[in-house]
């Protein structure tokens, strides 16, 4: 599939409005003949374990594998076996805003869940939302399941 208008990107993070979100991005992906690229961001560990003297660094390479599992087990459960062929994945470290913003600036959609694993529950947008809808370089879609 190749699109004239850049391809949908997608912010996967395993919460069931990132799912529908990436069910909606690969039915547009289809629709438009464009690839998608399902988006999962990971940040350095800030805390450390343990008290002075006996401290703890957490290893950010342990925080960037669960990553990849839990985009592998999203796409398993979203998918099965049957992952659409214009489908890619990418992992990338830094705070999720900042990297789907720049991610949308040769994107022809942007596809997002309301609430991400860290929403709460009062909020009808997480901030990371409101900063694409604010911020984002090309239209951008937010799914509600």
């Amino acid at each position: 599939m190749d699109g004239d208008g850049g391809r949908v990107v997608v912010n996967v993070d395993g919460s069931e409005h990132s799912k529908a979100a990436l069910r909606v991005a690969v039915r547009l992906g289809q629709a438009l003949q464009a690839p998608v690229e399902a988006i999962m961001c990971w940040e350095d560990p800030l805390l450390y374990e343990g008290s002075y003297g006996n401290d703890t660094v957490i290893d950010p390479e342990a925080f960037r594998a669960n990553a990849g599992q839990r985009l592998e087990a999203v796409l398993g459960e979203v998918f099965g076996e049957r992952r659409p062929e214009h489908l890619s994945t990418q992992l990338l470290r830094g705070r999720p805003a900042d990297l789907l913003i720049a991610a949308s600036t040769d994107a022809q959609m942007l596809v997002l869940g309301p609430r991400g694993v860290g929403g709460l529950l009062g909020l009808l947008l997480s901030s990371v939302t409101h900063a694409c809808l604010a911020h984002a370089r090309c239209p951008v879609l937010v799914v509600r399941h």
